[in-house]
């Protein structure tokens, strides 16, 4: 049986929230399940779109560690812009460069910007926030 050719995406925007099958444990390959990921840094390999992405999880987000930040509802704005449907806190300490395909990124659900990833944006209030949390992940 032969393999499904890969889809690419259009390139995100750093500061985009995507829904990312983040590798699990550094185990290569693509995670059991999609997740929300911070877009840090995009360019392209071999004329191909690569995103640096943070790990997002829904868990946890009470106890932050050096290196994480978190988005609540309270903060109705900027969760409103996340597109996240849950407390959801991202390390900046845990990234990885992925090709920007259908083998690490996919449709979320209600697909709110169309047929691709993104899930939402880092609303511009949360940056400070966010700098904080990649100085710190270097500092570790």
């Amino acid at each position: 049986m032969a393999l499904q050719p890969q889809r690419w995406f259009s390139p995100p925007q750093p500061g985009d929230i995507l829904w990312c099958r983040f590798p699990h444990n550094r185990v290569p390959g693509p995670g059991p399940k999609p997740r929300p990921a911070l877009a840090l840094a995009v360019g392209e390999f071999n004329g191909r779109p690569v995103v640096r992405v943070a790990y997002g999880t829904s868990q946890k987000t009470d106890h932050l560690h050096p290196g994480e930040f978190a988005i609540f509802p309270a903060e109705a704005d900027a969760f409103a812009a996340s597109g996240l449907s849950y407390p959801t806190k991202f390390n900046l300490g845990k990234t990885f460069e992925l090709d920007f395909n259908d083998l690490w990124f996919g449709v979320p659900p209600g697909a709110p910007y169309g047929q691709n990833p993104k899930l939402g944006i880092l609303h511009p209030g949360l940056l400070r926030r966010a700098k904080a949390a990649h100085a710190a992940a270097q500092r570790r």
